[in-house]
C-alpha cells in the first residue's frame, strides 16, 4: 500500500495536551503520600490494586497515538531510575499547558503560516527545544549551587558498620530513603518492614571504600536470580535467606548425606553426546536398493550409542575422581546420566535458568562446562552446602558458598518476597527492583564541569572583593568544589526540591535578563512555574499548608544557612522537631531522621512534616526525561493509521499481574 492511500490523521498542540491531560486524570488519583490505590479490572473478572504509576499507566488500554507515546517514555524512564512515572506526568501535563496558554498569546499568524494552528504549533515546538537545550546546559548547574547545598550527601557514611543501635538504624539516611519510596509505592502499612529488609539485604554486601554503586549495580544486573516470590503469605514473612536459591528440585530423590564441603559443577550442556540435535531429520528410505543402506545407518546408530555410553561414563568417573556430587545443568539430561548419577550417588540439578547459573559461577569463581571431555579443578565449586528448601508450596535447592569474602565482593542473600496471592507478591518484588534502581541513580553525581567551576569562582571572587590573595581563592574554590560532582545527594521531601530549584531558576533569569541572543528569562520562568505544580498537588488539601512550607523553605535561603541539612553531623546535641515540640537527643554521630537543625535556628524555624527523604538525580534525570518527552511529543504533527498491531505495548502488558491489591492489612 503507497503512503497516499494510507488514512491521515493531523494532530495540533490541543490534541497532544488532551491526550497527557486524560493520563493525568488517572495517576492524580494515587499521587503524593496521601494517594489512594487504582483498581482495574478484566472482562474476565480478573483484579488489579496498584499505586505504582508505571504498573497503572502501561494496564491501560490506549488507543491513541500519544498518549501510547507518552506510556512508553515514562516506562523507558521508570526502568532506568524505578521512580518517578507519576511526576512524571503531572510535569508533563503542566508544562504542555503552560506551553500553550504561550503558544496562543503569542501574535505569531503571519504568512509564513496557512493557519493559527500552525503557528501555534511552531511556537509550542521552538519553546520545547528552549527548554531542552537550557536544561542540558544549565540545570546541572543550577541544581548544584541552588539545590545540593542544602541536602545531604554522606548517604552511605557508617550504613555497614557492623553494630549500630536500632534508633540509629531507623533513622540512618538510607532507611529513610526508602521508606520514603515504598510509602508511595506500597502504602503506609507495610513501608517500614519493607525498607528494613532492603536495609538488610544492603548491609550483607562488602561496600569497597563505602562506594555503595558496585554492590547495588550487582543487586540490580542478578536481581531475578536472588529474589523468590513466595505466594500465599503475608508480607511480613519476607526474609533474608544466607547463600543462594536455585528455583528447581533435584531431579531424582538422593540419599542424605551430611558431607561438607560439597563439590558441584556447572553444565551448560548434555554430558551425553547427542547423535542427533534439535531438528534433526533421520531419512529412511523404501524398497530394497535402500535396505543396504538402512542397515548401514542402524549399524552407525548402534556403534555410536555405545560409544555414547562409554564417553558418559568416563565423564562421571572423572567427576567422581574430583569429588564432585552435585551437577547443575542447564538442559534436561538423559535417562542414562540420571542412571550412572544415581549410581555414583550424585545429585543432578536439571533445567537451571541462565541468569541463576550465571550467578552461581559468579559467587563461587568457577567456569560452567561447555566440553565433557575437559574438566579441571577450576570448574569445581566448593559449598558449605546444598539441600532442599521449601518455601511456600515449593522446593528448590540452596547452596552456600565456602570462602565467598575472599574471591567477591558480597556475601549473598536470597530474598524471600511474600505476598497474599501471586499479583501482590509480582508487585512487592517490582517495587523492591525499582527501589535498588533508585538507589542506583542517587548514587550517580549531580553537578558543574570543571569549566564552570573557574568561570562560578571567578565570578564569585570578583563580585566578593576586587582585591583577594591565595588563600581566599582557594577557600572560593573549595566552596564550589564541594557541589562539584555530589553522589548520594538526598534532600527532604515534600517539594523542598522544586521550591530550592523554583528559586534558583527566577534568580538565574533575572541575572541574565540583559542578554540578547536568548530566551533565557522566559524560559526560567517557564521551567520555575511548571516545578510548582508537584507540591501544588502534594498540599492540595491544604493551600495554606503549601504557602507555609513554600515560605519556610525560602526562609533558609539567603544566608545558605543549612539548617534543614537533615542529617547534618555535628558534635553537640542536636534538637529533633516533631511538629511543634522539640526534644534534645544526642547522638554520637549525629545521625538523626527528619527535621534536624541546630539549636540557634530553633526558636524560629520550624522545617516541615515528616515526608521523608527523596534523590536529587532522580529528580535531575525526571526533569530531563520530561522535558526531552516533550520535545518528542510536539515535533508529532501527522499520523498514519496503518494495519500493523503493535506489539510492543501487548507483550509488556502480559507481565503484569492482576490479582489481589497491594495495601492489604492483614498484619
Amino acid at each position: 500500500m503507497s503512503v497516499g492511500m494510507l488514512p491521515v490523521e493531523h494532530f495540533h498542540l490541543k490534541h497532544v495536551l488532551q491526550a497527557v491531560c486524560g493520563l493525568e486524570a488517572v495517576v492524580l488519583r494515587s499521587f503524593g503520600p496521601e494517594g489512594g490505590q487504582v483498581l482495574f479490572t478484566r472482562d474476565t473478572g480478573q483484579a488489579m490494586l496498584s499505586r505504582s504509576g508505571t504498573r497503572i499507566l502501561t494496564a491501560l488500554r490506549l488507543e491513541h497515538p500519544l498518549a501510547r507515546m507518552v506510556v512508553e517514555c515514562v516506562w523507558k524512564h521508570s526502568t532506568v531510575t524505578g521512580d518517578g512515572s507519576k511526576t512524571f506526568i503531572l510535569l508533563l501535563a503542566s508544562l504542555l499547558r503552560m506551553i500553550h496558554t504561550m503558544a496562543c498569546k503569542e501574535p505569531n499568524v503571519s504568512h509564513s503560516y496557512n493557519s493559527r494552528e500552525a503557528a501555534e504549533a511552531a511556537t509550542a515546538r521552538c519553546l520545547a527545544d528552549e527548554l531542552l537545550a537550557f536544561a542540558l546546559e544549565e540545570m546541572d548547574d543550577l541544581i548544584a549551587i541552588g539545590v545540593v547545598p542544602y541536602g545531604f550527601c554522606d548517604l552511605w557514611e557508617g550504613f555497614t558498620a557492623e553494630t549500630q543501635s536500632p534508633a540509629h538504624t531507623n533513622n540512618h539516611g538510607v532507611q529513610k530513603l526508602l521508606a520514603s519510596f515504598f510509602h508511595t509505592r506500597l502504602g503506609q502499612i507495610h513501608c517500614d518492614y519493607i525498607s528494613n529488609l532492603a536495609c538488610q539485604l544492603l548491609r550483607h554486601l562488602k561496600f569497597k571504600k563505602d562506594q555503595p554503586f558496585l554492590a547495588l549495580q550487582f543487586v540490580n544486573d542478578n536481581f531475578p536470580a536472588l529474589h523468590t516470590p513466595v505466594s500465599g503469605f503475608p508480607i511480613s514473612c519476607s526474609r533474608l535467606i544466607e547463600g543462594q536459591v536455585i528455583h528447581r528440585d533435584f531431579a531424582m530423590p538422593c540419599p542424605r548425606t551430611d558431607q561438607q564441603p560439597v563439590k558441584a559443577v556447572v553444565f551448560t550442556g548434555y554430558l551425553q553426546p547427542q547423535l542427533f540435535s534439535a531438528g534433526d531429520v533421520l531419512e529412511v528410505g523404501c524398497g530394497n536398493h535402500m535396505i543396504e543402506e538402512n542397515s548401514r545407518k542402524e549399524k552407525s546408530i548402534v556403534e555410536f550409542s555405545a560409544w555414547s555410553e562409554r564417553s558418559l561414563e568416563c565423564v562421571i568417573a572423572n567427576l567422581q575422581s574430583l569429588g564432585v556430587s552435585v551437577l547443575l545443568s542447564a538442559v534436561k539430561q538423559s535417562a542414562a546420566v540420571m542412571a550412572l548419577a544415581a549410581q555414583a550417588e550424585m545429585w543432578v540439578v536439571e533445567c537451571i535458568s541462565e541468569d541463576e547459573l550465571s550467578l552461581f559461577a559468579q559467587l563461587s569463581g568457577t567456569t560452567p562446562v561447555s566440553d565433557c571431555w575437559i574438566i579441571e579443578p577450576v570448574n569445581v565449586a566448593t559449598l558449605t552446602f546444598c539441600r532442599p528448601i521449601l518455601l511456600g508450596v515449593h522446593r528448590y535447592v540452596h547452596v552456600a558458598f565456602h570462602d565467598l569474602e575472599e574471591r567477591v565482593m558480597v556475601r549473598p542473600s536470597s530474598l524471600v518476597i511474600c505476598g497474599p496471592g501471586e499479583g501482590q507478591t509480582d508487585q512487592y518484588a517490582c517495587a523492591f527492583q525499582d527501589a535498588i534502581r533508585m538507589l542506583l541513580t542517587t548514587c550517580k553525581p549531580v553537578g558543574m564541569t570543571a569549566a564552570t567551576i573557574s568561570k562560578r569562582t571567578l565570578q564569585s571572587q570578583r563580585s566578593t572583593s576586587l582585591h583577594t590573595d591565595d588563600r581566599s581563592n582557594k577557600i572560593a574554590y573549595n566552596s564550589f568544589q564541594q557541589r562539584v560532582l555530589v553522589p548520594s545527594c538526598v534532600i527532604p521531601a515534600g517539594g523542598t526540591f522544586e521550591f530550592l530549584l523554583n528559586h534558583a531558576l527566577l534568580h538565574h533569569g533575572r541575572s541574565s535578563s540583559v542578554s540578547d541572543s536568548t530566551n533565557i528569562p522566559a524560559v526560567s520562568q517557564l521551567l520555575a512555574n511548571v516545578l510548582l505544580s508537584v507540591p501544588r498537588q502534594i498540599y492540595s488539601h491544604s493551600p495554606r499548608h503549601f504557602l507555609q512550607i513554600q515560605s519556610r523553605v525560602m526562609s533558609f535561603i539567603p544566608n545558605n544557612s543549612h539548617a534543614f541539612n537533615l542529617l547534618y553531623k555535628q558534635e553537640h546535641n542536636i534538637s529533633l522537631i516533631q511538629g511543634h515540640g522539640t526534644s534534645e537527643i544526642p547522638l554520637k554521630d549525629g545521625k538523626l531522621s527528619m527535621h534536624c537543625c541546630r539549636k540557634a535556628d530553633m526558636s524560629s524555624k520550624v522545617f516541615m512534616l515528616d515526608l521523608g527523604l527523596e534523590s536529587v538525580s532522580c529528580k535531575y534525570e525526571l526533569l530531563l526525561a520530561v522535558l526531552q518527552c516533550v520535545t518528542s511529543l510536539l515535533r508529532v504533527d501527522t499520523v498514519l493509521c496503518t494495519h500493523t498491531a503493535l506489539h510492543t505495548q501487548s507483550r509488556r502488558l502480559t507481565n503484569i499481574s492482576w490479582e489481589g491489591t497491594e495495601d492489604e492489612a492483614e498484619d
